[in-house]
């Protein structure tokens, strides 16, 4: 079964963008998948900042990205875009480092004036980065996602929606999964 790893890019420890991202790695692992989370605020800064890819915090993100099969990256619009912090740490990643990599983006706002940052900010990095496959992302609004002491809620509407782009992301992780060339397949010539 595909590996799958999200990245987020929140900054802020009690975040939306994280509850949302929980939410998908639940649905996923209910659905067979393996699930990691990597927020990219709990990686040493200066390290990050100044692109040491040699720190093992750092090394250990890189080679957890480079292990998925399928990434997920959740992040908040700040200034119209992904957060700084989230492209801090795709600028770590080597030009092909989703080369092969079924991606889906998530992006949460307040306001649906920012709904266009999955197609205009988001994707073209994910697709710079090879990405195989960038599925349809969603834009979740702030005021959809209810934080409380324990993961979060989302509003059912909301939670309906999401869960059909994680569907359709789980359907070409498997059929990525399904077609990959297998190492018996590889070592066999004819």
């Amino acid at each position: 079964m595909p590996q799958l790893l999200a990245i987020t890019g929140s900054p802020s420890a009690h975040s939306r963008t994280d509850v949302v991202a929980d939410h998908v790695l639940r649905r996923l692992s209910h659905d067979g998948f393996e699930t990691a989370h990597l927020a990219v605020r709990e990686l040493p800064a200066a390290e990050l900042l100044s692109a040491r890819r040699g720190e093992p915090d750092i090394r250990r993100a890189l080679d957890a990205v480079a292990e998925a099969d399928g990434i997920v990256i959740a992040t908040p619009v700040y200034k119209a875009s992904y957060t700084g912090l989230l492209k801090a740490f795709l600028d770590l990643l080597p030009q092909d480092g989703l080369t092969g990599k079924t991606v889906l983006p998530l992006v949460t706002g307040g306001s649906l004036a920012h709904v266009l940052t999955i197609d205009y900010a988001l994707r073209p990095v994910l697709a710079a980065l090879g990405a195989r496959h960038v599925t349809a992302g969603r834009f979740v609004l702030d005021s959809s996602v209810e934080r409380d002491s324990g993961h979060g809620r989302l509003r059912p509407e909301t939670e309906l929606d999401l869960f059909h782009a994680v569907d359709e992301f789980g359907d070409a992780l498997r059929a990525a999964d399904a077609t990959a060339p297998t190492a018996t397949a590889l070592t066999a010539a004819p």
